[in-house]
Formats: C-alpha cells, structure tokens, sequence
C-alpha cells in the first residue's frame, strides 16, 4: 500500500491508501485520534480498522491530519481537521467515481470528526464510530444521524466512559432506529490493548452483514 500526497486547505496531506481491484468496491476513509495527544495515522486502532476494510475488498484511505507527521500545517481543534477529511474524500471519490458505496469511521477524536463529515456529505452510505468522545466534544449535531452505522466501545474505557458513549448510542437510536448499532468489547481500554483482535472481529462482522451477497461471496473467494 503505497504513501500517497493529497493537496489539503493547508497544503500537503499524507496518507496511506490501498486500491482494490474492482473499480466499483466500495470506499472508505479512515481518521486518527487526537495529534495533541500522540495520534496519528499509525495508530495501531487506525491500523486494525483500516485493515478490517481491506480484507473485505474495499479501497482504503488512511491520513495524517495537519501537522501531524509529513502533512502541512497547524492543529485546529477540529474545524481545520474536518476541512481535511473532506478535501481526503473529494481526492479518494474523484479516483474512485464507480464506487459502490463510501463508508466514514475514526478513532477517538477521529470519530468527532468523521460523524461532523458524515453530516455533510449525503453520499456517505454508513460509519463506523470507534471510542467517540462523548465526554469531551459535543455531538448534538446528529440530529438524527443520517445514516446507519456501527458505535464501538470498550467497557474499561478511562478517557472515554463508556456510559457517554451508551447515552449517545442510545439517542442516535431513538432517533434513528435499528440503523444504528451499538456494540461493546467487555475489558478493553480506550486503545484496545490486547483486544485488537476482537475489535477487528467486530468490525468484520459489522462490514460483512452490510455487504451485497455478490460481494460477500467475491470476497470469501479470495
């Protein structure tokens, strides 16, 4: 999977990205944690969803926000961050214009930030929410969500409790319905160490019941 460079509002973004072989696989973007605090594109949650994508055949988009590693420019407590994700995703739609369908997701404050894009962008066909912040950052913005989508979080969560993240969960699916999913992994902390792999059992599942029996059978196939 080869380092790419994206012209951003801020000048150059890098990110990784990996192309599946299909021109008509689905797309999906791919957000880091908080820079201030150490997050970056190679986060190993970031990783392990990035990868969850890319076993099931989708073309992949994983970036550094602005100045986060080789990417240009200043931390911007989120507005500057979403214009990113955005200019991210016009760069990964225009090389991918038969896509079937484009998913969002992130990673702590990645998540804040793709659901903020999700509610721009009405070509956005699901997400997937790992660890929002719902102590931190306010999402009364999904009001309702605009499309369906998996919550995931960790039961032993010290940064991000996970009674804020139930609370969110459970609005979004009062107002949405069964659209919505919310899920748990019993033990894990706020990065997942040592429960990688079931969050990655989680995630895969999640993809494989939203993919189209053709797709499914094509990437079983493999």
């Amino acid at each position: 999977m080869p380092d790419i460079v994206i012209n951003g509002p801020e000048g150059r973004i890098e990110a990784r990205y990996h192309r599946a072989p299909d021109d008509d696989a689905p797309i999906a973007l791919v957000m880091h944690p908080h820079p201030r605090f150490g997050g970056t594109m190679n986060n190993k949650v970031v990783y392990q969803i990035f990868h969850s994508f890319v076993d099931r055949g989708f073309t992949v988009l994983r970036f550094n926000f602005r100045g986060v590693g080789r990417s240009q420019g200043t931390f911007d407590n989120g507005q500057g961050e979403l214009a990113d994700s955005a200019a991210v995703l016009d760069w990964l739609q225009s090389i991918h214009p038969s896509a079937s369908n484009c998913w969002v997701t992130g990673f702590s404050f990645g998540a804040w930030i793709s659901m903020q894009l999700l509610m721009r962008r009405p070509e956005i066909h699901s997400f997937i929410s790992v660890a929002p912040p719902a102590n931190i950052y306010d999402f009364s913005f999904l009001a309702p969500c605009p499309s369906s989508g998996l919550i995931l979080q960790g039961t032993a969560d010290d940064v991000v409790p996970e009674e804020e993240v139930g609370k969110l969960a459970n609005r979004l699916i009062a107002q949405r319905g069964p659209g919505i999913e919310y899920r748990t992994i019993p033990g894990a902390g706020h990065f997942f160490e040592g429960k990688l792999d079931n969050l990655g059992k989680v995630i895969d599942s999640y993809i494989g019941s939203k993919l189209p029996d053709t797709k499914k059978a094509k990437v079983k196939s493999k």
